[in-house]
């Protein structure tokens, strides 16, 4: 699965910020969020910002990480959300991955290369960060 740039936010106000630019992007959670945040919070934090953005859009995708909780990934599923990473035992994973998929969900085992917001000074990069390369540029 090819997602846009990701993003880690921890809250609503840096999901503003990723979307802001108006550029794809994959909202990430921080690892482990599912386990300590949970789904509803996560839920809630994407439907607001995507209300005030105008709406989801098939630019925004976002990705909770379960960490290495299976009943959360199941909870996350049962929720609605979509795209989530689980790190656990290849038995469960792909059980998991399994009921995912049943649901039109998708099943992560890794987190993707991301920007993220908690860090000193991240802000400035997004802009680059979600710019896609130029196809025709050298180098």
């Amino acid at each position: 699965m090819v997602l846009p740039p990701a993003v880690v936010i921890h809250g609503l106000a840096q999901a503003r910020a990723a979307l802001a630019p108006g550029l794809p992007v994959t909202l990430l959670s921080a690892p482990g969020a599912g386990i300590y945040a949970g789904v509803g919070w996560w839920r809630a934090v994407i439907a607001a910002a995507a209300t005030e953005a105008g709406g989801p859009g098939p630019q925004v995708r976002d990705v909770l990480d379960c960490g290495d909780s299976p009943g959360r990934a199941l909870e996350a599923l049962r929720g609605g959300q979509a795209l989530l990473i689980l790190r656990c035992g290849p038995d469960v994973w792909d059980d998991i991955a399994e009921r995912a998929a049943r649901l039109g969900a998708c099943l992560l085992d890794a987190r993707p290369p991301a920007l993220d917001l908690a860090e000193r000074g991240a802000a400035r990069h997004l802009p680059v960060w979600l710019t896609p390369p130029d196809p025709g540029a050298i180098g």
